[in-house]
């Protein structure tokens, strides 16, 4: 059985000010269907640049990705970005229905997904609102439901919670994790928070400080589905959550030096 996602020695290199710049070095690594795979680095180790690559917006220069296709009428990918990313001139509804409609979805079909959508993400009551009458946790829920309305095969997410207080944080890991119950879509997930990590993969990708590598895989074999605050109570999550900070502690630290010299 093949992989869903199959990255094969990715690299890129960027020319800035005269140099070159490597931000990511012969990275390998294979995603299952169905897999929520959560990638954890310090800041500059190619995260960001990793996932873009996935997703087609940037190009890598060398090696090779590959998605595998099941079904030709969907979308292979979806991105939710850490920032606002949904249409200030559209209202919630029209944000929410806006893949379906670019694929020519009809009317009855659009309904029936975006309600769902925003009664699951808590957004239904709103979906008249424009994004400046929500707040940012509520334009992420936009974002996601957005994401999921248009059922891509893989779903990319790029810190989508960094700028939430952790209350919304929370509520949002929640929704996040009951709506990919439903379906368990293959989930590429970027954060920079080990509890937030631990708390939604199922694989955690470990990276080094720039150029970025991949240090570790660690597999996290709580059941599903997840309860995040009995997780959270369990003894068991403490220590892989020590484990894996353990292992990106380096990093951090190497990353600090680079930024400093």
């Amino acid at each position: 059985m093949h992989p869903k996602i199959s990255v094969s020695g990715i690299s890129k290199s960027f020319q800035s000010v005269g140099r070159e710049t490597t931000a990511l070095d012969n990275v390998s690594l294979d995603i299952d269907a169905g897999t929520f795979c959560v990638i954890v680095g310090p800041s500059g180790c190619g995260k960001t640049t990793l996932l873009r690559i996935v997703a087609g917006l940037e190009t890598q220069t060398s090696g090779k990705i590959t998605i595998v296709q099941s079904d030709a009428e969907r979308p292979l990918s979806s991105v939710v970005f850490q920032g606002d990313s949904i249409f200030p001139w559209m209202n919630v509804w029209d944000n929410a229905a806006y893949g379906l409609r670019i694929r020519g979805a009809d009317s009855k079909t659009i309904k029936a997904v975006v309600s769902h959508y925003l009664d699951r993400t808590g957004l239904m009551r709103y979906s008249n609102h424009y994004p400046h009458q929500l707040s940012g946790g509520m334009r992420q829920r936009v974002s996601i439901a957005r994401a999921f309305a248009n059922d891509p095969e893989v779903l990319l997410m790029d810190e989508p919670f960094s700028a939430l207080d952790e209350q919304n944080k929370l509520l949002l890991q929640e929704e996040l994790l009951r709506i990919w119950e439903e379906d368990k879509k293959t989930v590429a997930f970027i954060t920079h928070s080990v509890d937030e990590a631990v708390t939604l993969g199922d694989k955690i990708v470990v990276m080094t400080a720039s150029p970025g590598r991949i240090k570790k895989i660690i597999d996290v074999d709580f059941p599903r589905p997840r309860n995040i605050l009995e997780l959270r109570r369990n003894p068991e999550f403490g220590d892989l959550v020590f484990r894996i900070w353990a292992e990106l502690r380096a990093e951090v630290d190497a990353a600090r030096v680079q930024a400093a010299s």
